[in-house]
């Protein structure tokens, strides 16, 4: 039995998995913070699992929506803002990132809202940049868990990588916003 409500969908499996994601944000935070790197091991593996696994469930059982799609984007920009905001409390990583990550997700937000009626340019390099930040977050985590400081070095330098890519993304989505509003007819 599939739990889809009466008012459009909102209850979906694929939802549910989102749920999950959600639900560890704080642990994952928690776990940063406290350096307990083997439960976040673990956390992080379960919001990665949860995050591949609940797009290709929506669109299999025919429950993609744009509230659950907007849903997986939030969970998303949570976890890894919240992440990132932990490395960087604890020196691991520069602090611009967690607050940008925060600005991206709110301007893919507000442009959505402005290209009502158009269907939104897909950004190739704000998705490599959605899952770089993951890639950011599970690496710094697995680089502590295993004591490999080789590599915790790369982190710092990946992080600020990072930072410049998301903010080549916005300019570009900025840009691209300005340009798809002076169009006649927009």
């Amino acid at each position: 039995m599939t739990p889809v409500s009466a008012n459009g969908g909102v209850l979906t499996w694929a939802n549910g998995l989102t749920l999950i994601r959600l639900l560890l944000c704080f642990p994952v935070y928690l776990c940063i913070q406290h350096q307990r790197w083997l439960l976040c091991a673990a956390y992080l593996t379960a919001a990665v699992i949860t995050d591949v696994c609940d797009g290709k469930l929506a669109r299999k059982l025919q429950q993609a929506s744009p509230l659950g799609g907007f849903f997986d984007h939030a969970t998303d920009a949570l976890l890894v803002s919240v992440s990132c905001f932990a490395l960087a409390n604890l020196g691991m990583i520069n602090p611009w990132l967690a607050a940008l990550i925060v600005a991206a997700f709110l301007q893919y937000s507000i442009d959505s809202r402005l290209l009502s009626g158009h269907s939104l340019r897909s950004s190739t390099l704000g998705r490599i940049n959605g899952i770089a930040y993951f890639v950011l977050v599970c690496t710094a985590a697995g680089s502590q868990l295993l004591s490999w400081v080789w590599l915790q070095d790369l982190v710092s330098i990946f992080a600020w990588l990072l930072v410049a890519s998301t903010l080549v993304s916005m300019t570009d989505r900025l840009q691209a916003s300005i340009r798809l509003q002076r169009k006649p007819g927009a």
